[in-house]
């Protein structure tokens, strides 16, 4: 099946029993064991099936399946955020003393985890200078586990070159682990260009409502852990908390997912309500249109604040000039992501103004809303980094971050022109009546 026809369809049939159509909502804490001897099979991992609803749902393994077809992978977790899916993958390779690889260029609370939370429990994670393989490459060592990148870099824009990364990765006994939730499958399969496991935040453009949170994490099982059991002991030697199963012996291809499930999420318990997982089935369906959508409008919105003269700057990666535009032909066939960034003239103090006047924008943190969202990341996602860390990861104090819904592109470019006359002192809109001025005719 495309990829449309599996957001609709995959892993899940009509129910037999009830001939139900739509997923059903499992809300059940616990499963009922035949036997004693059912029960000691299922707690020992020889037979598959359901034990308590924080290790599995028959819900959640509806998305699970649906997700992992999506990526094309063998299999897929589902945890309760996209920070618990981050947390979870890392933790599964790594213990005291190993280390990690990573760009600078990272989603606001994923930085934080990695710079000021890992190192406290004995991981060290290491981030390039810049987000090259070459920088990647120089910094891993004997102690490395894994490479980690975001497909497309939240705030930053930044597309990495994923089958680079995969080479260097691979040539270190290392896998690459790629943040996809920017691109989305739709977009994007970094397995397909040699990623070894990819993670979501699901809250973001695959439940697409603003609505639920959610994370997961999709195996590609292609990865030979049997290879370097030096480094991957936790899969491939006894496990003592399961009886001395062996993950790749028990589960062959699927063993970090599995090892993930059974370890990290059974002891963590950041598991995915089985409402939430409905909820974000129901956004899967409909990803397709709208990935189309976001793309088509952020395409005229990018050429709006270009063409603008109260704009400073602005950084998408479908212009010619923009220095991913290459990586993103390739990566992403010239379907540009709708997240951007830009600059009003002025600074700091104007762009404050500018955000301050939207109207049909949404001022929050979230992205990947079928509504149009903005927000200031050195206010907010990446309020907790020093000025040093802001260069790294590419935010600039006056910086403000778009998600271009899907609402009539119109609409959408006359709240930005009507914010950018406010902020330039040109026009007042009054916020009781939320009058919005009609965009100029050359807008659009």
């Amino acid at each position: 099946m495309r990829r449309e026809t599996i957001a609709i369809h995959a892993g899940y049939v009509t129910d037999p029993t009830t001939k139900a159509v739509a997923v059903p909502i499992y809300q059940t804490a616990a499963y009922a064991f035949d036997s004693a001897d059912h029960g000691a099979a299922l707690f020992d991992l020889t037979v598959p099936g359901n034990i308590y609803c924080r290790l599995s749902n028959p819900t959640n393994d509806v998305l699970e399946q649906r997700l992992a077809a999506l990526e094309g992978g063998v299999a897929a977790l589902t945890t309760g955020s996209g920070m618990a899916a981050i947390q979870y993958a890392i933790q599964n390779l790594t213990e005291v003393g190993t280390n990690i690889v990573t760009y600078p260029q990272l989603y606001g609370a994923t930085y934080t985890l990695f710079a000021h939370v890992f190192h406290r429990q004995g991981v060290e994670v290491r981030l390039a200078r810049e987000d090259s393989p070459a920088a990647v490459a120089a910094l891993i060592d004997a102690n490395t586990r894994a490479v980690y990148c975001e497909s497309v870099g939240n705030p930053a824009g930044n597309i990495s070159d994923i089958a680079a990364l995969a080479e260097v990765a691979h040539r270190h006994g290392v896998p690459l682990i790629v943040d996809n939730t920017v691109a989305t499958p739709m977009l994007l399969r970094p397995i397909e260009h040699g990623a070894d496991v990819v993670v979501h935040s699901m809250t973001k453009f695959i439940g697409g409502h603003g609505t639920t949170m959610g994370g997961a994490i999709i195996d590609a099982g292609r990865f030979d852990w049997s290879a370097h059991p030096e480094k991957f002991a936790m899969l491939t030697s006894p496990e003592t908390a399961y009886h001395d199963v062996v993950f790749t012996e028990q589960f062959g291809a699927a063993a970090f997912v599995a090892h993930c499930r059974s370890v990290c999420l059974r002891n963590g318990g950041a598991t995915l309500a089985p409402l939430s997982a409905f909820l974000l089935l129901q956004g899967l369906e409909t990803l397709p249109l709208r990935i189309e959508r976001h793309v088509s409008n952020a395409r005229r919105v990018a050429a709006f604040l270009r063409e603008d003269p109260r704009v400073a700057w602005v950084n998408y990666a479908g212009f010619p000039d923009n220095p991913y535009h290459a990586l993103g032909l390739r990566y992403l066939d010239g379907n540009f992501c709708s997240l951007m960034t830009f600059g009003v003239k002025g600074g700091f103090d104007v762009g404050r103004r500018f955000f301050d006047a939207l109207m049909l924008f949404k001022r929050l943190v979230n992205l990947g809303d079928a509504k149009s969202l903005a927000t200031h990341p050195a206010s907010t996602t990446h309020r907790q980094l020093n000025a040093a860390e802001l260069a790294r990861t590419g935010v600039s104090p006056e910086m403000i971050r778009l998600s271009i819904g899907i609402e009539h592109i119109d609409d959408i470019i006359a709240d930005l022109d009507q914010a950018l006359e406010v902020a330039a002192g040109v026009a007042t809109v009054s916020r009781a009546t939320g009058a919005v001025p009609p965009a100029r005719a050359s807008a659009a």
